[in-house]
């Protein structure tokens, strides 16, 4: 079979999309091994011959840079901490929408719903949550777009919260719905990290709703995108969920 041209394709953008997808070390070998596409479609099994399969091609390259970060996580290495001083003031609002947008949640009505492998499954008031014992850290929140802000987030170790409700920890994944729409799962190992935290306050008062108000997941060994904001539901499963960015084409790992 004669095989089609690449006409449909920017070669030089493909592989720059490509190398950014993949691990330091990869990358370093794929660009010195004069990358092309045929490179690329040899590493990745995708015949490359428009849009969807160059979307192909680097789907199967962001996946294989989730399962080399997976493999690579340290559950026991902590982020880096920072003095009050580095705190950044005012902190940077990120979302997908319009600060004006943020969604207002009813702190009478609020319950986190659970779901999933977990025994108890009993939804938990505002008051509950608040009433955990609660963790201080001071953590710097690095966004995909390039950018990064040191904050100070107050909350309970979801891990703890975990063990509470009897959670099965050998599953794969903690999935969070977000009252705004926005969902992300996360793998179970960083949900038990000792530095992932149901934060609950930000700078030492009661969490902005800018800033996710009544609860953000706040994993400072993870990218921006993946601490989700106003969470209303957590599930634990072993059924892969995605996420809103994930869907949309961004590495699911995502760790730092």
């Amino acid at each position: 079979m004669k095989r089609r041209k690449n006409s449909d394709v920017d070669a030089d953008l493909l592989i720059r999309d490509a190398a950014k997808l993949l691990p330091d070390s990869s990358r370093r070998l794929f660009l010195r091994g004069g990358a092309s596409l045929g490179a690329l479609t040899m590493l990745t099994g995708c015949d490359i011959i428009d849009g969807p399969s160059s979307e192909r091609a680097l789907r199967v390259i962001s996946e294989f840079n989730d399962w080399v970060q997976a493999r690579l996580f340290n559950p026991n290495r902590l982020a880096q901490t920072y003095p009050e001083s580095a705190i950044t003031r005012p902190f940077r609002f990120n979302g997908y929408y319009d600060e004006s947008e943020a969604p207002d949640v009813d702190e009478d009505t609020y319950r986190l719903q659970l779901d999933g492998l977990i025994d108890k499954k009993q939804a938990w008031t505002l008051d509950q949550l608040y009433a955990l014992p609660q963790e201080t850290q001071i953590t710097r929140l690095i966004c995909v777009e390039g950018w990064s802000e040191i904050g100070k987030w107050t909350g309970a170790p979801l891990g703890d919260f975990l063990r509470r409700v009897g959670a099965d920890l050998t599953a794969k994944y903690v999935h969070f719905a977000c009252a705004e729409g926005y969902s992300v799962s996360i793998d179970m190992p960083t949900a038990l990290h000792p530095q992932t935290q149901m934060a609950m306050k930000f700078d030492g008062e009661v969490l902005p709703t800018k800033f996710g108000f009544p609860m953000r997941i706040r994993i400072p060994t993870k990218l921006g995108f993946k601490n989700p904001k106003h969470v209303v539901g957590m599930a634990v499963l072993n059924n892969y969920t995605g996420g809103y960015w994930e869907d949309k084409g961004y590495n699911w790992f995502s760790g730092l």
